[in-house]
């Protein structure tokens, strides 16, 4: 269908969408992919320039697709060709915001896929006998970080595989530079590309009514001769529309200008109608008086927000910064010059960040708890083609960013993150993306430790991985972790210093318990085993005044690590990285006057510094391929021990110790045996293969990465993370969002 079958709709009486107000010829087209008529592509690529329109046409299309809201809307009025048929709603996983990976997961979970992988969730879809129908709106504005190109990865990594599978319907809303991307991929005749900017698409007649439709008082707009006159009213909506060549934005533009600043607009005057977004701007500045460069100027830090918006009490800052110059005269006197462009918003808990009461934290470790600041005020521009216009307008947008990241750097009182605006903690690391400056940032723990990790993680995540330093990439491990558990800042500071011990990164992880977070924990040490098979803590007597550690006859409810049963099985994740200790270099114990507390591990036999586990009396069987090694239950040292003599905790000093142990496949909760309150809670992003709390509270802990002990801090007991529910099979390493559950 063409645009000349808008004339034909109107001809037969029947009503524009009350929502879109024309775009008969793409709604046909829609209609027609919807109900799969003979013909009909399976996928359709809706396209065009920034401002056509494409996000109110599939909003108008999708409303008529649910139905609930078809009975709100007068079908019998409209062209029955633009009806789709009465089925159930489509799925329409958003991606705004989101990564690529989170969106498949969205999917997952729509369809209850029995997925382990991202991979798999093709597979479920192209297994189903029924097929299914996808709409993907808004790819543009996919990602937590605008420089990160996550729409470029939405489209490699899902919408190219969902176009590909035969059962799947799709329609995506996808930028132009990735249209052709997308509709390449495909052979002729399954796909069709509508590009609302080609003249087979046009609909100056709607364009027109748009215009029209805002001039009215009955919309807001005031009374004015050519408000209030339908002819006048219409003749003004004609000129509009004939200057704005076809996009919706400019018209919205224009029309927003002229009525919130009447005055000096002559609707007889075509010089005084933008045919652009940019002319938009400055003919709007020139009208009240301004100098237009003054109002980009003005505007270019709400381009560059990232997020909801940019808080207000920043922009007078941000302004000054990419100005060079005192910006504080014009924003008093520029509101009404930029408040056609403006659009205020309400934080949500999410932007406000989980910093302002870390005592009143959500128990389930959400982050937003009643002392979160739920109430200031955001602001961006009212379209992301204008803030695209602002920024392509600046001669040099990379430094831009860099004055906005130091500008945001400077606003952190005494360099205190805990005292940052949630802004800056959340999306520093965005901005100095932008700038080309990330990885000189990656260095402060306490920023690691404060920021949203969904959006930290993006970031990083977009620099090559040559350029990080060791904290940044001890953190990208990490990251999946901190994303799944929505843990606070104070449990995602005691997951970081663990993992800075882990990789040998020891003053990192002694930052964190000089910043002021209440850690559950001190990491002693950690050491890079392969293959352990269960752990326990136990001690070594004295040794003998010759020098030599006599026979452990113990007491009578002692035992010995040899008797030790065996732990759970484990599965290996992703590569282990190096620890502060080493097998193969027995450290000979030195000696003392009180029981050396150890740790022993089942490792595989051959491990070296390890000890072939004894068998009992009279068995002359094979072994089990097992053997124990000994470590310092305190220190970072192994110990040249006979295994058989180390000693377990009696039962009265288990009963008697202050904390307990729960274990679950991938999560362990300590807590206080006197008041039942968790005091410690570990997630592990690999199953536990072994796992012992010593009477004195070190906790020693297994996974396929290694071995590490953690000594319990006996503070007020800190907010436990959300432990959700497990799926079976080896995680997903690339798929990681914070937003739902366990999908990291």
């Amino acid at each position: 269908m063409s645009a000349s079958d808008e004339g034909n709709a109107a001809a037969a009486g029947y009503a524009p969408h009350p929502y879109v107000g024309g775009r008969t010829a793409v709604l046909r087209a829609l209609a027609a992919w919807r109900m799969r008529w003979p013909g009909a592509p399976r996928v359709i690529v809706l396209t065009g320039k920034p401002g056509s329109g494409r996000s109110r046409l599939l909003t108008g299309f999708l409303m008529m697709c649910d139905p609930g809201y078809r009975k709100q809307l007068p079908l019998d009025d409209l062209d029955p060709a633009t009806v789709p048929p009465d089925l159930p709603a489509p799925a329409v996983p958003s991606p705004a915001g989101r990564t690529a990976a989170q969106l498949l997961w969205l999917i997952s979970d729509h369809f209850g896929l029995n997925a382990d992988h991202t991979d798999d969730i093709f597979t479920e879809l192209a297994t189903r006998e029924e097929p299914v129908t996808i709409v993907v709106p808004d790819v543009d504005q996919a990602g937590p970080v605008r420089a990160a190109n996550e729409p470029a990865r939405l489209v490699q990594d899902v919408l190219k595989p969902l176009a590909a599978t035969e059962t799947v319907q799709l329609l995506a809303d996808v930028p132009r530079e990735l249209a052709a991307q997308l509709a390449g991929a495909l052979p002729r005749g399954q796909v069709q590309v509508i590009d609302l900017d080609e003249a087979e698409w046009a609909d100056p007649k709607g364009l027109v009514l748009h215009a029209e439709t805002a001039l009215t008082p009955e919309a807001g707009a005031p009374e004015l001769p050519y408000t209030t006159d339908p002819s006048a009213r219409r003749a003004l909506a004609e000129a509009i529309a004939a200057r704005a060549d076809g996009n919706r934005l400019t018209v919205q533009l224009a029309v927003q200008s002229l009525l919130m600043q009447p005055e000096g607009f002559d609707p007889a005057d075509a010089s005084l109608l933008p045919g652009s977004v940019g002319e938009a701007l400055d003919l709007h500045a020139r009208r009240l008086g301004a100098d237009p460069q003054t109002l980009r100027l003005l505007l270019a830090p709400l381009a560059f927000a990232e997020g909801e918006g940019l808080p207000v009490q920043l922009w007078g800052a941000l302004a000054n910064a990419v100005a060079g110059r005192d910006m504080s005269q014009d924003l008093a006197d520029g509101m009404l010059l930029a408040a056609p462009f403006i659009q205020p918003v309400e934080a949500s808990p999410d932007e406000d960040g989980d910093e302002a009461s870390d005592g009143d934290a959500a128990a389930d470790g959400s982050g937003a708890g009643p002392g979160a600041d739920t109430g200031r005020t955001l602001l961006r521009l009212m379209h992301p083609g204008l803030a695209e216009e602002i920024r392509s307008a600046l001669p040099d947008t990379r430094d831009a960013q860099t004055k906005i990241a130091m500008a945001l750097l400077e606003a952190v009182p005494q360099q205190d993150w805990s005292k940052a605006d949630p802004y800056i903690r959340d999306h520093l690391a965005a901005h100095t993306l932008d700038a080309g400056l990330l990885p000189q940032l990656l260095t402060d723990p306490g920023l690691f430790a404060h920021a949203d990790p969904v959006t930290m993680r993006a970031a990083i995540e977009a620099v090559p991985l040559e350029q990080l330093g060791a904290p940044a990439r001890t953190y990208l491990r990490t990251a999946p972790l901190l994303t799944r558990s929505q843990a606070p800042a104070d449990l995602r500071a005691a997951f970081l210093e663990s993992a800075f011990v882990e990789d040998g990164l020891g003053p990192y992880a002694e930052a964190l318990h000089t910043l002021g977070f209440a850690l559950p924990w001190r990491t002693l040490w950690s050491v890079p085993l392969v293959g352990v098979r269960a752990v326990t803590t136990g001690s070594l007597p004295p040794q003998g005044g010759n020098g030599t550690t006599p026979d452990a006859t113990g007491g009578p409810d002692a035992t010995t690590a040899a008797q030790a049963p065996d732990g759970t099985t484990a599965q290996v994740p992703d590569g282990a990285t190096p620890g502060s200790a080493q097998p193969g270099g027995p450290v000979p114990a030195s000696g003392t006057t009180a029981p050396r507390p150890v740790a022993a591990f089942i490792v595989p036999e051959g491990t070296p510094g390890s000890r072939t586990v004894p068998r009992p009396d009279g068995d002359d069987s094979e072994g089990d391929g097992r053997a124990l090694l000994v470590h310092d239950l305190l220190r970072p040292e192994y110990v040249d021990a006979d295994p058989a003599q180390v000693q377990l905790p009696s039962e009265q000093a288990q009963a008697a110790a202050p904390f307990g142990l729960s274990r679950g496949a991938d999560y362990l909760r300590v807590w206080a045996r006197a008041s039942q309150e968790v005091v410690a809670a570990l997630l592990s992003d690999t199953p536990f293969t072994g796992a012992d709390l010593s009477p004195d509270g070190v906790l020693v802990v297994a996974t396929a990465r290694g071995v590490t002990a953690r000594q319990i801090l006996a503070t007020p007991p800190p907010a436990t993370p959300t432990v959700p529910a497990q799926r079976t099979g080896t995680a997903d390493s690339d798929a990681s969002d914070g937003l739902e559950g366990d999908h990291s």
